[in-house]
């Protein structure tokens, strides 16, 4: 056998990425945050102190308005502490590495600039948290790879939701909130106490990070 396609194939092999089992997850270490942003109180009555702006858009994500169901989401819905920004650009990159012939990831709201109430005057059905810093709601992914919010639960592709869930449990997320319907049909399920059911969360879910 000529020699030089089995170097080429091992050189092939060398270069390839790493399953995507074998990634790191998105935990971002303490002595990686400069911005000084601190989340106060809790996220159903806090504020947020040096809010870091999550981008409009990137190569990886986009955001989306989901009360008025356009993108981009206004600047001032998307601030968060330092932490939570990092840890959605980290798992939005790592996704658009495995899948990059699929459609971004879809961010829509996170904070206030300095935190504080995000109530049903802000459009939709509002945030009963979203105060502090600490939570952002992500798109489910679309089966017809639409960069925008599923308007039904069967336009959602469970198994890259499912990959997104677990990408934020393994970065520590504190709760993941999730569609019930999804939930009680097994396909978006997780650690119990982290990843919980619940209502208004058939178009995207609701992460909640450690401070």
């Amino acid at each position: 056998m000529p020699l030089a396609p089995v170097l080429a194939a091992v050189a092939a092999a060398l270069s390839a990425p790493p399953p995507a089992a074998a990634q790191e997850p998105c935990r971002i270490p303490r002595a990686q945050l400069v911005e000084g942003s601190r989340a106060l109180g809790a996220p159903a009555r806090g504020r947020l102190v040096r809010g870091v702006p999550f981008e409009e858009e990137s190569d990886h994500a986009f955001t989306f308005n989901l009360p008025g169901g356009f993108s981009p989401n206004p600047p001032w819905r998307r601030f968060g502490t330092e932490r939570l920004v990092l840890t959605v650009r980290c798992v939005a990159a790592a996704y658009a590495a495995r899948h990059p012939d699929l459609a971004r990831v879809g961010i829509a709201d996170l904070s206030l600039p300095r935190g504080g109430p995000f109530g049903a005057r802000y459009g939709g059905l509002g945030h009963a948290s979203h105060q502090n810093g600490l939570d952002v709601d992500v798109l489910y992914p679309r089966r017809d790879l639409c960069e925008c919010a599923p308007e039904e639960v069967r336009d959602v592709d469970a198994r890259r939701a499912r990959e997104l869930v677990d990408a934020f449990v393994a970065a520590g997320a504190r709760y993941v909130f999730v569609s019930p319907a999804l939930h009680r049909r097994g396909v978006l399920r997780g650690p119990r106490g982290v990843v919980i059911p619940l209502r208004f969360h058939d178009t995207h879910m609701h992460v909640r990070i450690r401070p």
